[in-house]
């Protein structure tokens, strides 16, 4: 069975960081570009982070552009996002996501896989 399973969320303060990873089972996502999508209370969800199956070609929604970062692990078949200076509006449930190309990611296409998503909270 495949599996993408978050972990790493959490109520913190504004300006904190966190960092967020994303474990997959069941096959090798190796190929697979691999993303992080989030979804806010009352809002569609949305594009934050890909990055393409060798890591050399990262996209970022401009809302996170210098704050966060997407690395990847094939060795451990593990995406991470690492998140710093952290603001009230980041507060979302963020899903992981396995899928055909980075650019399409960026595009919310191409998605195979997703998450079951974790909770981030960010206190003012």
């Amino acid at each position: 069975q495949v599996q993408l399973v978050e972990s790493g969320g959490g109520l913190v303060q504004a300006g904190d960081s966190l960092a967020l990873s994303c474990a997959a089972s069941g096959r090798t996502f190796s190929s697979y570009a691999r993303g992080w999508f989030r979804q806010a209370p009352g809002k569609e969800r949305e594009f934050v982070a890909a990055i393409s199956w060798r890591g050399d070609t990262t996209f970022y929604a401009d809302s996170v552009k210098g704050r966060l970062t997407i690395s990847r692990d094939n060795s451990k078949n593990t995406v991470y996002l690492q998140m710093n200076s952290l603001k009230a509006e980041d507060t979302a449930v963020y899903y992981c996501a396995a899928g055909t190309g980075s650019g399409n990611l960026a595009r919310s296409r191409g998605i195979v896989y997703w998450g079951q998503g974790i909770q981030v909270t960010v206190s003012t």
